[in-house]
């Protein structure tokens, strides 16, 4: 048999697919799913709430923002999350039930919508959530959060785009201060070496491959990060 040739450290093509695919990972996974819609209409509903607020032109340039509780509403840190799907599933809304235990903790919450791709390019994306995070800084006084303690954390995709933001020159992009991101969590895993052409087309994908991968960028000054990973990974 001929040896296939691994396109990602020691994956094959068929290997990094498997583990790209978290639902065929996690047994049961549309009964986790299936939990989200609910538990986050019930956050909306029960937490006070700035919902759909637009920091950007484009449509899908919108957030929610969780209000802390009204003892803290002038100086509380700030939690802003990117959401996951592969970077073109799923919303905002899906994930509103992030924000009850920061708010139960004295949080203020944020939870970014961006447009999906394949409607924009990966670095459009990514430019979106950095936006996001610039507006939210930039915004913070308006709904009771101190912007000096500004977090991010993703899941899945929103894990990328989580080290994207941590990995800006802040100063270049937005002239914000080098550290307007305190810390952050993000799963530790690189984007495909050469990226699926469902997301970008083959002839933009190695280039959209290697600006993506948050290890490019690497400003002295980026925050701390927590990396989650499989063990072994």
């Amino acid at each position: 048999m001929t040896p296939v040739a691994p396109v990602f450290r020691h994956y094959d093509r068929e290997a990094l697919d498997r583990e790209y695919n978290n639902r065929g990972k996690v047994p049961g996974y549309s009964e986790y799913l299936g939990r989200w819609p609910a538990q986050s209409e019930r956050t909306r509903a029960e937490l006070p709430t700035r919902l759909d607020v637009r920091y950007g032109s484009a449509a899908g340039e919108t957030l929610d923002v969780f209000l802390p509780p009204s003892s803290r509403r002038s100086s509380a840190p700030i939690q802003l999350f990117i959401h996951g799907g592969y970077w073109m599933l799923l919303d905002k809304r899906d994930f509103s039930f992030v924000a009850r235990a920061f708010h139960d903790a004295g949080v203020a919450v944020v939870v970014i919508n961006y447009t999906l791709l394949p409607s924009v390019s990966l670095d459009e994306l990514v430019r979106q959530c950095r936006a996001a995070i610039a507006w939210t800084y930039r915004n913070a006084g308006t709904f009771g959060g101190d912007p000096t303690r500004l977090f991010v954390s993703g899941h899945s995709a929103g894990g990328h785009l989580t080290a994207m933001a941590a990995a800006t020159d802040w100063r270049a992009f937005a002239g914000l201060p080098a550290d307007t991101i305190k810390g952050g969590v993000w799963h530790q895993r690189a984007l495909r070496s050469r990226a699926d052409p469902a997301l970008v087309p083959e002839r933009h994908a190695p280039a959209h491959a290697r600006r993506g991968r948050p290890e490019q960028p690497d400003p002295a000054d980026a925050p701390p990060l927590g990396a989650a990973s499989p063990a072994g990974r």
